[in-house]
């Protein structure tokens, strides 16, 4: 079936073009966002000879696999008549949802190492504190515990880069921005009463806050727009830089920042007015909606709360027990995702988020499996609220201030309250029991997750031969040569003289001139690197080759040298092209194209042609 029947027939069983109001290319994926999902034919498109599957939520997703962007371009063409209103998403009936779970992942997924790897070394801590291996007044314990704590603390830098990525706009002013939140010197003079114009600022405890630097980062997108377009040329650079200093962080440090704690502060102030009137039934309210609190950096306002009325009466019975129940809920759901889930990286994830969040630290388990899975998070809501409704009933009491999980449940011991060590024994081993079955009754594995991973399984990821500017091969001036392989690889404007091995393979042929070479990866796709346009008359002076054909080369090893200022001053043409060769063989994905790129950046993606 050629590419251009599969997309009318695409186009004719989501339900037409009148149907259709957005269309998205991720992948191996075309994304439809629809004026009437009922009017999918799910039966018909997975009948396509190209369609892998098809799966129907707030969007129309359609697995293509290999062929997937011949399709969507095809797609595009016979859509290009569609007016603007049609194309258009109508911001009443717009299924927000999905952009919005896309934000949210594009922000927090890319965390995981770091929040992971901190959480697993604090848990680790605990873990060899419970066996006595270590003391907590160790100064070496206390060090690394300072330590494993860095990605929690930092998480508004680190989330000014995931949402500065997201939003493509300049990551180093966005974390310049949020950075100073963080500064020593500006949290003291928060403390001391600090003012801007006469305006007293509020003192916020801006670690471990998401939301105030989310929020920082959406303004500063628009900021730097509206300065990109009345901003001279030349001063540019620095000027919308500085401009967005002067403005965002005060109005980050009076507006973003309280309004973003104080939804925390208002939200467990109506969590303690609760407890007053309805008692235990509060703290299983609040272990039940902790997840958003936790995700938020919400929870943060709690703490005072908790730390005053443990100093007050000395036992705390709202929030750190509602806070056993959570924890151990998502310990619970993210053990069962491990054991029902097929996906192998899925499952390792699941695997230690659920060991760090036994040990009280849910951030992995919340950015890894709750949040981005509705079933999952439901899950944790109920065991939640089951497990902190025993905690409230029976009226358990913490007697100090930590994280509450199996390293540290003897923080609910007290000699004057005999039985409150078992309700807390209870009220874990509730949430737990509760979360891990409910979960392996309801998750559900993507139905075309394993067909989705088995297409990109089949990409190969070229990454740049030199360092430098990604064009388009339409921009080389050797129109005659790149004539027919125009959609087959990219050009580059080098920044220096080193040509590298855009992948893994062998040389199977090296120019005598050695300025050129072609390359042959483990899966056949014939790479061709050229220096420079017309340069094959040029003699070897201004090339060197660090291998001879027949080599076997590794991704990112030198393959030629060539005199970048020699070729410059001679006034030769020094753009170095990458292209397949094979031109049936492959679908070529170009990346970064108008944009300056290091040697380990992707710059093609080959997609193997269905044979």
């Amino acid at each position: 079936m050629d590419v251009k029947h599969t997309a009318t027939q695409i186009i004719k069983y989501v339900g037409g073009k009148k149907n259709i109001r957005h269309l998205e290319y991720y992948a191996t994926r075309l994304l439809f966002t629809l004026k009437d999902n009922c009017l999918v034919d799910i039966a018909q498109l997975e009948a396509l000879d190209r369609v892998i599957g098809v799966e129907k939520a707030d969007q129309c997703q359609i697995i293509i696999g290999n062929g997937s962007l011949s399709i969507y371009d095809e797609l595009l063409c016979q859509l290009n008549d569609l007016s603007d209103h049609e194309q258009d998403m109508d911001v009443k009936d717009k299924k927000w949802g999905a952009d919005l779970l896309d934000f949210v992942m594009s922000i927090f997924q890319p965390l995981l190492p770091a929040v992971f790897g901190g959480s697993i070394l604090k848990s680790i801590l605990l873990f060899s504190t419970m066996l006595g291996l270590i003391s907590t007044t160790n100064e070496t314990y206390q060090l690394l515990y300072i330590i494993a704590g860095a990605p929690l603390y930092l998480l508004p830098i680190l989330v000014a880069i995931t949402t500065a990525n997201k939003l493509k706009v300049n990551q180093i002013v966005a974390v310049s921005l949020v950075g100073a939140l963080l500064l020593p010197d500006l949290t003291t003079r928060l403390s001391e009463g600090a003012k801007i114009m006469g305006v007293g600022i509020e003192n916020v405890p801006y670690g471990s806050q998401v939301l105030p630097a989310i929020l920082a980062v959406l303004l500063y997108a628009e900021v730097e727009q509206f300065l990109i377009r009345v901003s001279p040329k030349p001063l540019r650079t620095f000027f919308a830089p500085m401009i967005c200093l002067l403005i965002i962080v005060p109005f980050t440090l009076l507006v973003l920042g309280p309004f973003g704690y104080n939804m925390g502060s208002v939200l467990s102030a109506v969590i303690f007015g609760l407890y007053a009137h309805i008692g235990w039934l509060a703290v299983a309210i609040l272990a039940a909606v902790a997840p958003f609190m936790v995700v938020t950096g919400m929870h943060k306002a709690m703490v005072p709360y908790a730390s005053a009325n443990l100093a007050k009466t000395g036992s705390e019975l709202l929030y750190l027990p509602a806070s056993l129940a959570h924890n151990i809920s998502e310990a619970g759901a993210s053990f069962a995702v491990a054991l029902k889930t097929k996906d192998g990286h899925l499952k390792s994830t699941a695997l230690f988020a659920g060991i760090s969040a036994l040990f009280g630290f849910t951030e992995p388990a919340l950015y890894s499996v709750t949040v981005f899975n509705k079933r999952v998070l439901y899950s944790v809501m109920f065991s939640s609220f089951i497990g902190g409704g025993i905690a409230g009933f029976f009226t358990l009491r913490a007697f100090a201030i930590l994280s509450p999980g199996i390293a540290s449940i003897r923080m609910f011991i007290n000699r004057g309250h005999a039985m409150n060590l078992r309700w807390a024994m209870v009220a874990l081993v509730a949430s737990f029991i509760i979360s891990f079955i409910t979960v392996l009754v309801v998750y559900q594995e993507d139905r075309v997750s394993d067909e989705v991973k088995r297409a990109q399984e089949l990409e190969t990821t070229l990454t740049s031969p030199v360092a430098g500017k990604v064009i388009a091969l339409s921009d080389v001036t050797d129109k005659i040569f790149l004539s027919s392989m125009v959609n087959k690889g990219i050009a580059i404007i080098p920044g220096n003289g080193d040509l590298l091995a855009p992948i893994d393979g062998v040389i199977s042929i090296l120019f005598p001139t050695q300025n050129a070479l072609v390359l042959i990866t483990e899966d056949g796709a014939e790479i061709l690197c050229h220096i420079g346009v017309d340069t094959v008359q040029l003699s070897s002076s201004y090339f060197s080759s660090d291998i001879k054909q027949g080599d076997q080369v590794k991704q990112g090893q030198r393959l030629i040298h060539f005199d970048l200022k020699k070729m410059k001053r001679d006034g030769h043409d020094t753009t170095v092209i990458c292209l397949v060769t094979n031109l049936d063989t492959y679908e070529v994905e170009p990346h970064n194209i108008s944009r300056k790129v290091a040697t380990s950046q992707a710059v093609l993606t080959l997609i193997p042609n269905e044979q």
